[in-house]
């Protein structure tokens, strides 16, 4: 017999013997048996050590000479020869043709030569019924970051127009949005605007840079929980920041309650509590149902549906109709109401970001703009890919989302805004669903938002100052107030108490020191709770009977790596006493992730001390390229298969009678 350098598998078909079952009936079945891994050098120096080793080889050597082995290089080919797929059937099907990498970063060439007449219809009406929900939004936004309206109008006229030729979901609106816009403020308050210009440039490399190196996975270190808790926090942030204009509060930092319900200025209050109350009527429009349904009822309820997404633009447009009446009737200072700041000129020109300038008899420098913005360099950008690729996930028809694509654009969008001075933006998911209700058929719609959006910022621009805040204050309120969930908090302590604690904490660290600090919270505490799961996985140990043998086996219940080697030498040491070292042990190594080192030595030093106690160690669904990495071990087997765990663990049951014989 003639054994090979390296290490050899014996493998062969063996036929059970009949067993009788519980009816009495008789079967056989065909078994492939993978054999221990045997060296001839180190084989001579066991041999004598044990009549169980003897017996073993006398019965492998008798089947060796005639049947086929297999190593490293051919066994392979053995474990997919039942797997096959008749080249056929597999000619059939193939994989889409992956479109050029110039198309894949310009994809308004993908879809554009089969642009038609019915698409561009659709999209002209989803676009105006969109300009029209962002005119407004924009205007309140800016407002919420402290900056005049035209910086509002600036960030969804390029936002709109940029998304048209890189985007790949027609719904993401580019824009200003609540989450940005308090992002903004926290970053950039008290500073000049020329922060917030260079804050929406580094933004946007930021996200170039994410797309390009393809760091998408970093979103996925923030869960869901934490996710919601921002959101939630931020909005409430919204909440209370804009309460102070919705009943014309004007102290500045936080008043005391006596000090803040003195200030309340009644004409103010009037103002924003009846538009509060006219969104939340105008919203509900398009919940009405008709009993009927004809085609008298089916136009009314669109109408009613139209009404209701422009309610925003709705409000705008007739609190500052009536502020403008009643200037041309008397003045501006008679009017009862705080009003928007005046812009005097508001057309977009394309310059530089304002890497240095001067305020106030200062100079500001890049790196002083870098040390004044601080950790938001990182945070808003990230913030920004978070919320933009969870809307496109949102609306991806095929499932199939080109994430890094999605981040290219945003970084694309927050860098050519920074030209036309615009502030920080994304997508946003009111904005999304109504472009969705609207029929919206490819990214086209984009340009006739901007269109509308630089008509706004020509024409309406010296009509922006008869707005009054409470409309605007309104306006934000209403939109946030829905993005307060928190339902969450019930589910998650009945469910998982880690969730729990991630949610409760970011949202009470949201409030009380930043949005910033929250999230960052939220991600250190589930990267923690991760590296917990990875150094301490779970694993199943159970008593099982397979053809009248019992054995333990161990099935782990996650991923292992080697952080988890030293919880995997426990359980297999606890379980070997468990059961006084009375049964063989079947570890199933389909988990184990990234075997290397530490995992064979772990292996070696736990088979050697099961060897000790005359214990057989079956390591299962390990692969070949695995085994390799381990060396001989008399008390080690692999298998596959149960056909094959049951040949082994026959074996063994037989061992002590072949002793007792020879």
């Amino acid at each position: 017999m003639r054994w090979p350098r390296k290490h050899t598998f014996g493998l062969w078909p063996k036929t059970t013997r009949s067993r009788s079952r519980g009816n009495g009936e008789a079967t056989g079945q065909s078994q492939a048996t993978i054999s221990t891994i045997y060296d001839r050098r180190n084989y001579d120096l066991k041999l004598s050590n044990s009549k169980l080793h003897r017996e073993f080889f006398l019965l492998i050597s008798a089947g060796c000479e005639e049947k086929e082995k297999y190593t490293a290089q051919n066994g392979e080919d053995y474990y997919s020869q039942g797997h096959a797929v008749d080249l056929d059937v597999a000619s059939k099907y193939s994989r889409p043709k992956e479109a050029h990498w110039l198309v894949r970063r310009i994809f308004f060439l993908s879809w554009i030569t089969s642009y038609d007449r019915e698409q561009a219809f659709a999209d002209l009406i989803a676009g105006i019924t969109l300009g029209l929900t962002i005119i407004p939004q924009s205007i309140a936004y800016a407002a919420l970051a402290g900056l005049s309206s035209e910086y509002g109008l600036y960030s969804a006229f390029i936002g709109s127009i940029i998304y048209v030729f890189f985007g790949t979901i027609p719904q993401v609106s580019i824009g200003p949005t609540s989450l940005m816009a308090i992002l903004t403020l926290q970053f950039c308050a008290d500073k000049p605007v020329q922060v917030v210009i260079v804050l929406a440039f580094l933004a946007g490399l930021v996200e170039l840079a994410m797309g390009v190196f393809q760091l998408g996975f970093i979103v996925s270190f923030i869960p869901a929980p934490v996710t919601k808790a921002f959101t939630s926090g931020t909005a409430l942030i919204v909440v209370f920041a804009q309460i102070k204009n919705l009943l014309g509060v004007r102290i500045k930092g936080f008043p005391s309650i006596g000090d803040f319900f003195t200030n309340i200025r009644p004409t103010d209050a009037a103002m924003g509590v009846s538009c509060m109350v006219v969104l939340l009527l105008l919203r509900l429009l398009s919940q009405v149902n008709f009993k009927q349904d004809t085609a008298v009822t089916r136009r009314l309820k669109k109408i009613l549906w139209y009404i209701s997404i422009s309610r925003n633009a709705l409000v705008v447009f007739f609190t500052g109709l009536i502020v403008f009446i009643w200037v041309k009737k008397s003045s501006i200072e008679a009017v009862p109401f705080a009003l928007s700041s005046k812009v005097s000129s508001a057309m977009p020109t394309i310059k530089l970001p304002p890497f240095a300038f001067e305020y106030q008899n200062r100079t500001y420098v890049f790196t002083d703009i870098l040390h004044e913005l601080g950790s938001g360099i990182v945070v808003v950008p990230i913030v920004a890919v978070l919320a933009n690729v969870a809307i496109a996930k949102a609306f991806v028809k095929d499932g199939n989302l080109d994430a890094s694509q999605e981040m290219l654009t945003l970084g694309l969008c927050n860098i050519a805004g920074s030209f036309f001075s615009a502030m920080p933006t994304c997508g946003a998911f009111t904005r999304s669903a109504v472009s969705q209700a609207s029929g919206v058929r490819t990214p086209m719609a984009g340009i006739y938002t901007g269109l509308i959006v630089l008509s706004a910022l020509s024409i309406l621009t010296p009509y922006f100052q008869y707005i009054p805040k409470a409309s605007l204050s309104a306006v934000l309120i209403a939109a946030v107030i829905f993005m307060i969930d928190l339902a969450p908090v019930k589910e998650l302590w009945q469910t998982n108490k880690k969730d729990f604690f991630s949610w409760v904490g970011s949202f009470i660290i949201c409030l009380v020191a930043g949005v910033e600090l929250g999230l960052l919270f939220g991600i250190v505490l589930s990267m923690v709770f991760v590296l917990l799961r990875l150094g301490n996985p779970k694993f199943e140990v159970t008593l099982k009977q397979l053809d009248s043998t019992y054995y333990v086996h161990i099935v782990p219940q996650s991923d292992v790596y080697y952080t988890g080697v030293d919880a995997l030498r426990t359980e297999l040491r606890s379980a070997c006493r468990l059961y006084q070292n009375d049964f063989p042990v079947v570890l199933d190594c389909t988990r184990f992730m990234q075997f290397d080192a530490t995992f064979s030595e772990m292996l070696i030093s736990v088979a050697k001390e099961m060897a000790s106690h005359d214990v057989l160690l079956i390591l299962q669904n390990m692969s070949l390229k695995v085994q390799q990495m381990l060396p001989v071990m008399g008390n080690v087997r692999f298998c596959q298969e149960d056909s094959q765990l049951s040949s082994h663990l026959q074996m063994k049951k037989e061992a002590p009678v072949l002793e007792a014989k020879l």
